[in-house]
């Protein structure tokens, strides 16, 4: 049957109309996707007036291709109005941008699809009917561009990116500059054009550095030294990225110690940027800060080096000149200062040098010890338990831990570096030697030692605090023999 029975004149009105009121549209809106699509309306209406013009010149027409006539103008016109009616009711005529639910790939597939319903349901056309077996020799043979619209369909349903995104998909990526029925078009970093199919899209995974949010984290590796300390280290590659202005305040940036590799430390810096476009630009200024900023505070960067090392090794443990600033710093204590020299430098060559970071534990109240520590860099938080109740904060010259090296018994404190810390740690084995080789120097240690026990019982109001001074200095020498075995 026909849409519309209506004589020539009125159905030429009828297309004319339409045409008017599509110029209308497109001379007032202001959305610019609006007026480059209503001109398909226009074509089409003009395509009807054409169509029924010839039908209504006698003879222009033979009589068998008539009803085609007919029914290709019905088509068209229908086409037409479908196209209109979605055109104007999903998109914004006085903005000019496109709706998020309805793109325009969503728009083509909403009034192909009614307009198929209506040709095949309303309109009862044989002439579609008679072109089904058509259509399906040509969906055979148009597969891929089949498959394109499909997985084109389905990436504006799911939106997995939107226009000026930063994908990533197999081996591209770039900014979406353009999403068609056939293929998304991306703009690489080089600012060439690559076209990815929908269908080979639609098969990816889809790396979105834009959603959920836009800034991206940037990793970079850094390699140092291992004579310089991992926490000044992190001290100076913080305060790069905080002079950093593209670099993002927040999240805040992290830094990890990842690797002890052949020749260096290495770092890993973790932070985030605003766009991930810029990637190349902050990173280069961060590496080019590190570079100065490392350089300026006598921070090695070493050379990828591989060193070979023959069959006959360097003695471990301090040079001359670093045995001598020991000994200088063992005339400073009042533990060993009273020794003499020789006794000193033999006191050294057995100490062993350690290095803690900030924060790290150099000995826990209650656990077995057999060693005393001197402050030879840095400082040393002592405390007491319960309640970690600080006793004293020990700087350089300063000994902790000495009542176990003397007389075996636990650890009577807890002792932490406050920041990057180096020690001189005596073990009472080698202190035996050094006794036995010296044994008048224990009534002179015990002395010392017995004094700054004291202190440090009243500290903890304890019932030795309550020892006279000559008892609690017998008492201790006495362990001190009999721990040493003197």
């Amino acid at each position: 049957m026909n849409l519309l029975p209506l004589s020539l004149p009125v159905q030429v009105v009828a297309g004319l109309v339409l045409l008017g009121l599509a110029a209308i549209i497109r001379t007032t809106t202001g959305n610019r996707v609006v007026r480059g699509r209503i001109r398909l309306t226009m074509v089409l209406a003009v395509i009807y007036v054409a169509v029924n013009l010839a039908l209504a010149v006698p003879g222009l027409l033979r009589p068998e291709t008539r009803p085609v006539a007919v029914s290709i103008g019905q088509l068209v016109l229908a086409f037409a109005l479908i196209h209109f009616v979605v055109l104007i009711a999903v998109n914004p005529l006085r903005v000019d941008r496109v709706p998020e639910r309805f793109p325009t790939i969503v728009q083509d597939a909403l009034v192909f699809t009614i307009w198929a319903l209506v040709a095949t349901l309303v309109m009862e056309e044989k002439f579609l009917t008679t072109s089904a077996v058509g259509a399906v020799v040509a969906g055979l043979a148009l597969q891929d561009t089949l498959g394109n619209l499909v997985s084109g369909l389905a990436l504006q349903v799911e939106k997995p990116f939107q226009l000026g995104h930063w994908i990533v998909s197999g081996d591209w990526e770039g900014e979406v500059s353009e999403i068609t029925w056939r293929a998304v078009k991306l703009r690489t970093r080089h600012g060439n054009q690559v076209i990815i199919p929908n269908a080979e899209l639609s098969k990816s995974a889809i790396v979105n550095y834009s959603e959920p949010a836009s800034p991206t984290r940037i990793e970079i590796d850094i390699g140092t030294s291992y004579d310089d300390p991992p926490n000044r280290v992190k001290s100076a590659l913080h305060d790069v990225l905080a002079q950093e202005p593209l670099v993002l305040k927040a999240p805040p940036p992290l830094i990890r110690l990842v690797d002890f590799a052949a020749s260096s430390l290495i770092y890993r810096i973790h932070f985030w940027i605003e766009h991930l476009p810029t990637d190349e630009i902050v990173t280069d200024r961060v590496r080019t800060s590190i570079y100065y900023a490392l350089r300026r505070q006598g921070i090695t960067i070493p050379y990828p080096i591989q060193i070979e090392y023959g069959l006959e090794m360097p003695p471990p443990g301090p040079d001359a000149a670093e045995q001598q600033r020991h000994q200088d710093l063992l005339a400073t204590t009042d533990l060993f200062g009273p020794l003499s020299d020789d006794d000193r430098r033999a006191l050294v060559s057995a100490a062993r040098v350690k290095v803690y970071g900030r924060g790290e534990i150099v000995m826990r109240q209650g656990e077995a010890g057999h060693s005393a520590f001197i402050v030879a860099a840095g400082r040393v938080r002592v405390s007491l338990d319960p309640g970690d109740v600080e006793v004293a904060v020990l700087e350089r010259g300063a000994c902790v831990g000495e009542m176990s090296l003397l007389t075996g018994e636990p650890r009577t404190a807890s002792a932490a570096a406050v920041e990057d810390t180096t020690l001189l740690e005596v073990t009472a084995d080698e202190f035996r030697r050094f006794l036995l080789a010296n044994p008048a120097i224990v009534e002179q240690i015990g002395a010392v030692v017995a004094e700054r026990r004291l202190g440090l019982s009243r500290a903890r109001e304890a019932a030795v605090a309550a020892l006279p001074l000559p008892e609690a200095r017998r008492s201790l020498v006495t362990r001190m023999r009999a721990f040493f075995r003197l």
